[in-house]
């Protein structure tokens, strides 16, 4: 005689007001979060699996789509927690809009609309060269994110709130207008040290460019076969991705060396704030990175930094 399949009942409550929202019969063992969150769609459309964190505590983290039932820390009555994380938003979707706002807005500076600079005669002047290549380093590195997100990119994570959309595009689109206003602007100053200094930033864009969209492909190559199993990235024949002899998130110190490039080209003070602001937050993603490897792989390369080779 076959061996008898034990089934689960799963009770899942409300996480604020403990409140029971549902009670599930007869659950295979090897059932999985996702196959729980579909479940429980069935039962209230209007939350979406995205829209679900379902979690073993009531603050606890969220449970991962592919967890089994069976090897959750539950009896075989387990219950859950249901918290509602609002309407999202595919992250296709999120980096589109981001990005292509910078793209536009760029453009309303670089051609000195009338609203802007005003119709004195110095703001109709011919622009400085750096400017215009200014403009072309910008809307390069604009465009290469946004071909990345259509046919690089393959995201762990599905969507993000739709609040936080708003949130994002001030920043990408306020600091754009921001940089562009000054660059663009028919008094702008050019680089203290001349062509010399122009060159030197162009070709630390273009390679940090280039180092960045490498990294970014061999990331994706680790998803090949749209798992979201974590894979500790390897150097590979590419020489821009050396770099993860050294750290865990090449692609942020490229990206980095992008807008420090940019800076030096435009000799501009609102982009190295931006710059800066850049610095900060990448940071704070390349440790969270760093540790999230660090705690699933023992085997992690121990000379690995998170950001800056040796240093941070």
């Amino acid at each position: 005689m076959g061996s008898r399949i034990t089934f689960f009942e799963v009770e899942i409550l409300d996480w604020k007001t403990k409140q029971q929202l549902c009670f599930l019969e007869k659950v295979e063992p090897q059932a999985t979060i996702s196959d729980i969150r579909l479940m429980f769609h069935k039962l209230y459309p209007q939350w979406y699996p995205a829209r679900q964190s379902i979690r073993l505590e009531p603050k606890g983290k969220s449970l991962r789509d592919e967890e089994s039932l069976q090897l959750l820390p539950v009896g075989t009555t387990a219950t859950f927690y249901f918290k509602d994380l609002g309407p999202q938003i595919g992250w296709t979707m999120v980096f589109l809009i981001e990005y292509t706002g910078p793209l536009f807005i760029y453009f309303v500076f670089y051609f000195r609309m009338p609203f802007i600079y005003g119709l004195d005669d110095r703001f109709t002047s011919s622009r400085h060269p750096v400017v215009n290549l200014a403009c072309i380093c910008h809307s390069f590195h604009y465009i290469k994110r946004l071909i990345e997100t259509i046919f690089v990119h393959r995201f762990s994570h599905g969507t993000m709130p739709l609040r936080s959309i708003v949130k994002n595009c001030f920043y990408y689109w306020g600091f754009a207008a921001w940089l562009a206003y000054y660059i663009n602007h028919p008094l702008y100053t050019p680089p203290s040290y001349g062509q010399k200094q122009v060159n030197f930033a162009l070709i630390m864009c273009l390679t940090c460019e280039a180092g960045n969209f490498s990294i970014h492909v061999a990331l994706s190559n680790l998803r090949k076969d749209r798992s979201k199993t974590s894979k500790i990235p390897y150097p590979t024949k590419n020489p821009f991705t050396w770099l993860f002899y050294f750290v865990s998130c090449p692609n942020y110190t490229y990206e980095l060396g992008t807008w420090i490039g940019f800076t030096i080209m435009t000799q501009c003070v609102p982009v190295g704030l931006f710059t800066l602001l850049c610095f900060i937050q990448l940071t704070v993603w390349a440790k969270d990175k760093h540790y999230t490897y660090l705690r699933e792989f023992k085997d992690y390369p121990s000379l690995r930094m998170s950001i800056i080779p040796f240093l941070l």
